[in-house]
């Protein structure tokens, strides 16, 4: 398996699969078109952050959107995960962990000192952030009316 970043073609793969991935990620609390993704990742795209992918054989297995944010309180640029992802039929074979470890060397070799995300409550994969290391920094709490 090799972890790279994407050539135009597989980058519209990815694309056009973003919306499962969101649905995915938000436990099925948001199922966007691909239009909102386009809305969504464009900006991303276009200030540099970018996709690595994971494929062996030709065959997109999953990927991580890694880039930039900057924290509201105290103007810090961290590193930042904006997405991960790994096809149904390739989860369970440790993917989403070299996907993370990988990012994360990005992101350091980026000069990073700092790796945030953010991420559902109730998600699985929170499992595996607290695995690598990740902390639980803040809580956005919902109140529905």
């Amino acid at each position: 398996m090799d972890i790279k970043k994407p050539n135009d073609l597989e980058l519209k793969r990815v694309l056009s699969l973003s919306p499962q991935a969101v649905f995915d990620g938000t436990l099925g609390e948001v199922r966007p078109t691909n239009q909102k993704i386009e809305q969504l990742i464009e900006p991303l795209l276009e200030k540099g952050n970018y996709y690595l992918i994971a494929i062996e054989n030709d065959q997109l297995m999953g990927w991580i959107l890694i880039g930039t944010s900057k924290d509201q309180f105290t103007d810090k640029i961290n590193g930042f995960i904006y997405e991960l992802f790994v096809l149904e039929e390739f989860r369970g074979k440790g993917i989403s962990k070299m996907l993370l470890r990988t990012g994360i060397d990005y992101l350091k070799q980026d000069g990073y000192s700092e790796v945030r995300l953010s991420v559902f409550a109730g998600n699985q994969a929170i499992k595996l952030y607290e695995k690598l290391g990740f902390n639980i920094r803040t809580i956005t709490m919902s109140l529905p009316l």
